[in-house]
C-alpha cells in the first residue's frame, strides 16, 4: 500500500469524499463489467472546485473474471480509509488490482476510457475571486494549526485502535458507514427490484428469523442471492451493518462472498454471490434429498467447514469467532465446496485475546457450548464445539433435536458417545451411505467430533489441530471425554449457571439477547 501524497485535501473533506466515492464506484463498475477491450482498466476525472481536480485509476488483471475483479476493487476501496483518509492522494495495491486517486493528472489520457464528472456545486464559487489576495495570508495562519489538528487526530485515532484491540469491541460505527470504504459495495434498491423481479415468491429460495432470501440476476447476466430482513426482523442494523462490515474484509474459497448491500428506508438487504445447492441442512435433512449426499462429498463439505474456520480464527486478517455454526448456514456451491455464511452475530476478537463474557447469548441451541449456554462466556473453542456438533450430523444425517424428539429424550451427542463407548462408532452412521464408504475417515471423523464436544474447552482441540488430524492419517489422537450433554431428558430443567442469563428458546433456531432470530 502506497501514499501517493501527504499532504491533506484542500476544502470540504465530506465533499471530496462523496466525490471520491461515486468516482470510484463508476469507474469499478466500468473496469469490471463494461470493459470491452478486456484490460480491466479505467481512469476518471471530477471537478473538485472551478480549479482543483480529483484524478482516479482503477485496474485489476485481466485473468479475473468480472466478478472477482469487481471483488478484489471492493476489497482495495475498503483499505482506503486507513492509509489515505484526508490526504489528497493515496495508492492501493492488491496481487490482481490496484486504485489510485490524486489531485494532478498521474495517468495519460491516450487511449484510455476515460469518465468526467461534473462540477459539484460549492457555496464559495461566488466568492473565489475576493479571496486570492488573501489566500497566502491565510495559507500561513492556518496550515500550522490544521497540521497540529491533523497529528493529534491521527494520535487519537491509533489510540482507539489500540483501545479497540484490547477490549476487543465490534467494528466502530463510523468505520462501517464511512463513505469510501462501503458507498462502492452499494446497491440501488431499484436495481435488486429488478434482479429479483420486484420480491416475487416465484424467485423465493429459502427464509429464517431474519427474513427471506431471493434468487436474482443483474443486468450484466451475474445471479446473486438477496437476503432481504424483514421490517419486524429481530437482526437489527446493528448485526445487519456487522456483517456487512466483516464480510468486506474477509475472502476465502470456504465463505460465502459479499457482493454488496442496500440499506433504503425500512429495507435491509445483503447482496450475497448466488450458490445453486442450497445449504448443507437441506441435504441431509431434506427426505426427498438425504440419500443424494455420498460420503466422499461429506468428507469433503467436512474439510470444508474446517478450512474455512481455520481461516477466521487464524489466517484472516482479523480474528472471527462466528458464533452461529449450524447446517443451515453451510451453504453448497455447484461442485458442493462448503461456505459458512450469516456473520450477522460473529465478533471479532483481539490477536493475543483467548475468550470473552457477554450477557447477550445468540446463536442456535444445539450447537451451542455449553459454557456458552450456561456462563456467556465464548471463544474460537465454542466455535469448534459447534463444528463438532455439525460433523456427527453429517455422519448420521439426523439433527441433534431429531434424537431429542424421537429418541426418549436423547440428544445426538450422548448417542454418539454411546456408540463409541461400546467400541460400534459405525452404528450412529447414516443407513444410507450403506457399503459405499471409507471406514478409516469415517471412525476418525467420528473421533474428531467427539473431540470437538468435549464439556471442557481446554480439552477440545484448536481449529488448527483440527485441519491436521484430518490431513493426516499419522496423528495420534487422544482418547475423547464424555461430551458435555444439554438434553439428557425431555423434564430436564434449564441447567446450573443459567439463572440471570437472558432466556433461551428450546427449539432450534438463533436466539438474541431478547427475542429469537
Amino acid at each position: 500500500m502506497d501514499n501517493s501524497s501527504s499532504v491533506s485535501i484542500p476544502g470540504d473533506k465530506d465533499r471530496f469524499d462523496q466525490l471520491l466515492s461515486d468516482l470510484m464506484k463508476s469507474l469499478v463498475n466500468r473496469a469490471a463489467y463494461d470493459d470491452q477491450s478486456g484490460k480491466r482498466f479505467a481512469t476518471g476525472e471530477a471537478n473538485f472546485t472551478s480549479s482543483q481536480t480529483l484524478y482516479s485509476l482503477v485496474q485489476c488483471t485481466p485473468d479475473l473474471t468480472d466478478a472477482l475483479c469487481f471483488r478484489c476493487f471492493q476489497s482495495a476501496i475498503a483499505e482506503l480509509p486507513m492509509c489515505c483518509d484526508g490526504k489528497q492522494g493515496g495508492r492501493v495495491l492488491l496481487p490482481s488490482c490496484n486504485i489510485r486517486y490524486d489531485m494532478f493528472p498521474f495517468f495519460s489520457r491516450n487511449g484510455t476510457a476515460t469518465i468526467e464528472f461534473p462540477s459539484p456545486s460549492s457555496p464559495n464559487s461566488t466568492k473565489q475571486g475576493k479571496r486570492k489576495n488573501s489566500a497566502p495570508i491565510i495559507i500561513a495562519i492556518v496550515a500550522p494549526v490544521v497540521a497540529s489538528l491533523v497529528l493529534l487526530a491521527l494520535g487519537l485515532l491509533f489510540m482507539r485502535k489500540r483501545a479497540s484491540k484490547k477490549y476487543n469491541a465490534l467494528p466502530e460505527k463510523n468505520a462501517v458507514e464511512n463513505v469510501i470504504g462501503l458507498e462502492s459495495l452499494q446497491f440501488n434498491l431499484s436495481t435488486i427490484q429488478a434482479a429479483v423481479n420486484n420480491f416475487s415468491s416465484d424467485n423465493k429460495i429459502g427464509e429464517g428469523g431474519f427474513g427471506e432470501v431471493y434468487k436474482g440476476k443483474l443486468c450484466n447476466g451475474q445471479e446473486i442471492a438477496v437476503k432481504r430482513l424483514s421490517k419486524s426482523s429481530n437482526q437489527g442494523t446493528e448485526e445487519f451493518k456487522n456483517e456487512l462490515a466483516l464480510l468486506t474484509k474477509l475472502q476465502h474459497r470456504n465463505l460465502v462472498r459479499l457482493l454488496g448491500f442496500c440499506l433504503d428506508g425500512e429495507e435491509k438487504l445483503l447482496v450475497y454471490e448466488y450458490v445453486p445447492n442450497k445449504s448443507l441442512d437441506f441435504f441431509l435433512f431434506d427426505p426427498e434429498t438425504q440419500g443424494n449426499l455420498e460420503w466422499s462429498a461429506r468428507y469433503r463439505i467436512i474439510e470444508g467447514i474446517c478450512r474455512g474456520l481455520l481461516y477466521l480464527h487464524e489466517d484472516s486478517r482479523l480474528r472471527i469467532i462466528h458464533r452461529d455454526l449450524k447446517a443451515s448456514n453451510i451453504l453448497l456451491d455447484e461442485d458442493m465446496n462448503a461456505k459458512i455464511s450469516d456473520f450477522g452475530m460473529a465478533r471479532i476478537f483481539g490477536v493475543d485475546q483467548t475468550q470473552t463474557n457477554t450477557r447477550r447469548i445468540v446463536g442456535t441451541y444445539g450447537y451451542m457450548a455449553p459454557e456458552y449456554a450456561m456462563h456467556g462466556q465464548f471463544s474460537m473453542k465454542s466455535d469448534v464445539f459447534s463444528f463438532g456438533v455439525l460433523v456427527l450430523e453429517i455422519i448420521s444425517g439426523k439433527k441433534n433435536s431429531w434424537f431429542y424428539e424421537s429418541e426418549g429424550g436423547e440428544d445426538l451427542l450422548s448417542y454418539c458417545w454411546k456408540q463409541w463407548r461400546d467400541g460400534s462408532p459405525l452404528e450412529m452412521m447414516d443407513p444410507k451411505l450403506r457399503t459405499n464408504y471409507c471406514r478409516n475417515e469415517v471412525v476418525k471423523c467420528i473421533h474428531v467430533g467427539l473431540l470437538c464436544v468435549q464439556e471442557d474447552p481446554a480439552k477440545r482441540p484448536s481449529i488448527t489441530k483440527v485441519v491436521l488430524m484430518l490431513d493426516s492419517n499419522s496423528v495420534s489422537l487422544l482418547q475423547p471425554q464424555k461430551p458435555a450433554y444439554f438434553l439428557s431428558s425431555r423434564n430436564e430443567s434449564s441447567p446450573p449457571g443459567a439463572k440471570g442469563l437472558e432466556e433461551v428458546s428450546v427449539n432450534e433456531v438463533s436466539i438474541t439477547e431478547i427475542e429469537p432470530r
